[in-house]
């Protein structure tokens, strides 16, 4: 692939990129078209969701946008990281886009041309507990971005990252409830080589509060070795493993579709934590034993 993508920061603008690709036959690919969807800041996990789309789709749409649906009034919107030029640089590297792709820019109010809107989607009870339960809204500001963007861009295909597992498990019920032509696909969680799950956010971190975030990964890897004995020790073993961090948000083990509290089987275990003034998220798959006390196979 090579070229420059086009860049879009209207809707007609994205229309016209859209409508001036002339992509069949379809070059080998199942899709003709993907999208990525970002708020920039964008990382080796960001590039590798593009990498995954390239190889689903013909055509890859990226879209940078920093939603303010999805902040609370004490988040970070103002502070979020924004460099567009960098982001489009590392956009084009090898194996990346090309000239038949496209990365939509849109400002708020080309988002929201109304102002916030009045119709929004709502979570349901998946947003109602652990990122929902600590950011309330939050993940309702999510759907209503994903699903205008859906609408924008028109893809076959859309990837979604698996370190915001559930923001994952939210856009699939969404399109699978409302009704919505697209596949979503998740992409792996991508992670530094000491372990820390990249995250923009990371950016904020000191070199003394990097090495405190080290211990999320460690707790990760401390519930998934109790993963034998049951709920409660990996639960226990999480906890404690998380102790050089400013703050735990939660720690939960939970079914991944459905976001309620898993007891056995597969499972999410995921954790929230603060370190200095940054939130961080992280999690990983595990199959969860019976706990002490309870009938095993």
């Amino acid at each position: 692939m090579t070229g420059t993508p086009t860049l879009a920061r209207t809707r007609d603008e994205l229309a016209a990129a859209l409508a001036a690709q002339d992509l069949a036959p379809v070059r080998g690919n199942p899709h003709r078209r993907a999208v990525v969807m970002t708020m920039g800041a964008l990382h080796a996990g960001h590039l590798s969701l593009v990498e995954q789309a390239r190889t689903l789709a013909d055509q890859v749409v990226v879209t940078i946008f920093v939603n303010p649906l999805q902040f609370a009034p004490t988040e970070d919107l103002a502070r979020y990281p924004r460099d567009l030029d960098r982001d489009l640089e590392l956009l084009t590297g090898p194996g990346l886009l090309g000239a038949d792709d496209v990365v939509f820019t849109p400002d708020v109010d080309v988002m929201y041309p109304g102002g916030d809107p009045i119709v929004r989607v709502t979570a349901g009870a998946i947003g109602d507990v652990l990122e929902g339960a600590e950011r309330p809204g939050h993940l309702d500001g999510v759907l209503t971005v994903v699903l205008k963007l859906l609408h924008l861009t028109q893809p076959d295909v859309a990837i979604f990252g698996e370190k915001d597992a559930q923001q994952l498990a939210a856009v699939r019920r969404m399109v699978r409830d409302l009704e919505v032509g697209v596949q979503v696909v998740g992409g792996t969680l991508v992670r530094d080589d000491d372990g820390l799950a990249l995250s923009s956010r990371n950016a904020y971190l000191s070199a003394e509060q990097r090495a405190q975030a080290l211990a999320l990964s460690a707790a990760l890897r401390a519930g998934v070795a109790a993963s034998d004995e049951g709920r409660h020790a990996v639960l226990n073993a999480t906890r404690a493993a998380l102790a050089p961090v400013d703050e735990i948000g939660y720690v939960a083990l939970v079914d991944p579709d459905t976001f309620t509290d898993a007891t056995t089987g597969p499972a999410l275990l995921l954790l929230a934590a603060r370190v200095g003034a940054t939130r961080l998220i992280d999690n990983t798959a595990l199959v969860l034993g019976a706990d002490d006390g309870e009938a095993r196979s």
